[in-house]
């Protein structure tokens, strides 16, 4: 990306009222972000979606000032830029339609060709939390996957410590800039995560700290991966949010059930209860629904788990229409289950739930089932 495609495209992303969707169909329109901050108003007001509110910040010259400034500490830092268009942007977030045109990144970040996983949960992880935590990230770390968290307290430093406690790289997603860190209580862990990994975030060091930017960063947690690990979550929190965000990308969401009586527990049973996750009870879960291979790792093999198929299953009626009809048509997706069987949707969901149970069927990643 040269200097000054940097700049325009800087400048652009500082603009208010163009948010990245925006902003990606205004550089495909146009070609290029310098291209957008010079063409006429009039042309722009032509494009679908695009009107006098979205563009009345666009032509200020502050926006190229203040992108000028943020070159600086981009080269006096030496940070890595991801713009979208280009080869090295995290391939599962080009896919992302609202994911960030530019993303700044610092330390030894690789994510070609590798299997990623992120892993969220609440703030105040218990000690069962942490066990089940570290356990599966040791348990998947022969598949030698990238864990990516959001450096906060409690679930997100549990998995990156984890990660670097199996030499695997680990990412964490900042909802600030790269001029600090918070928590400052974690600034000790930054330099290991650098030589292993790294940051990727989407703020400048001039924007303002506030609550609001978690829940931005948290797109970029669930766009990065091809799923989304809920450890412990309570009736409300960012990590359902970061689950329903993964859900919207069509990724897997795996949860880890709880009592119910446990107050951290309440997300994640949700998440289950409503069909949105995966239970997720053993580590080896994971690589099972995502058909994950070791025929390329040296250091040994793992049986993938199966799901055993009880002989002499009795189906009712309406799971021999599922059963038979996937039996004929092989992986199918819900919703085109839900049509071609004439039922409404939630009612396939519980039937196949059901029917997985029985281990007759089971679901593939994608949101896919087959016949076992």
């Amino acid at each position: 990306m040269t200097e000054n495609n940097l700049l325009y495209t800087l400048a652009l992303q500082h603009v208010p009222n163009i948010g990245d969707i925006m902003a990606k169909r205004l550089i495909a329109h146009c070609g290029s972000a310098e291209a957008v901050l010079k063409e006429k108003k009039q042309n722009l007001l032509k494009i679908d979606g695009i009107g006098t509110v979205t563009l009345s910040d666009l032509y200020k010259p502050h926006h190229l000032k203040e992108a000028e400034k943020e070159i600086r500490f981009i080269n006096e830092n030496k940070l890595r830029l991801l713009y979208f268009k280009d080869d090295n942007y995290p391939e599962k977030l080009k896919h992302c339609i609202d994911g960030p045109i530019l993303i700044f990144q610092s330390g030894n970040i690789n994510l070609r060709q590798k299997r990623i996983i992120s892993i969220v949960g609440t703030r105040k992880i218990t000690t069962n939390g942490i066990a089940f935590c570290e356990n599966l990230i040791e348990t998947l770390s022969v598949y030698n996957p990238v864990i990516v968290s959001g450096f906060a307290y409690g679930t997100d430093i549990t998995a990156h410590k984890s990660a670097l406690k199996n030499n695997l790289q680990t990412i964490g997603c900042l909802a600030h800039g790269l001029h600090t860190i918070y928590p400052k209580v974690h600034k000790k862990y930054m330099a290991e995560v650098e030589k292993n990994g790294g940051f990727f975030t989407d703020f400048w060091s001039s924007d303002t700290f506030n609550k609001n930017n978690f829940l931005k960063r948290n797109r970029i947690i669930a766009g990065l991966s091809e799923a989304t690990i809920v450890i412990e979550s309570a009736q409300k929190g960012g990590s359902l949010v970061t689950a329903d965000i993964a859900n919207s990308y069509n990724r897997d969401v795996f949860a880890v059930p709880g009592r119910t009586t446990d107050s951290q527990s309440v997300g994640c049973n949700n998440l289950i209860k409503h069909q949105k996750a995966h239970m997720l009870t053993n580590p080896l879960d994971v690589p099972y629904m995502l058909n994950w291979q070791l025929d390329d790792i040296s250091t040994g093999s793992i049986t993938k788990p199966a799901i055993q198929k009880q002989l002499f299953v009795e189906l009712d009626t309406t799971e021999k229409i599922i059963y038979n009809y996937l039996k004929a048509n092989n992986k199918q997706l819900l919703d085109v289950i839900a049509i071609n069987c004439e039922m409404p949707i939630f009612k396939v969901a519980s039937i196949l739930l059901t029917m997985e149970l029985k281990g007759v069927i089971r679901p593939l990643p994608g949101k896919l089932f087959e016949v076992v």
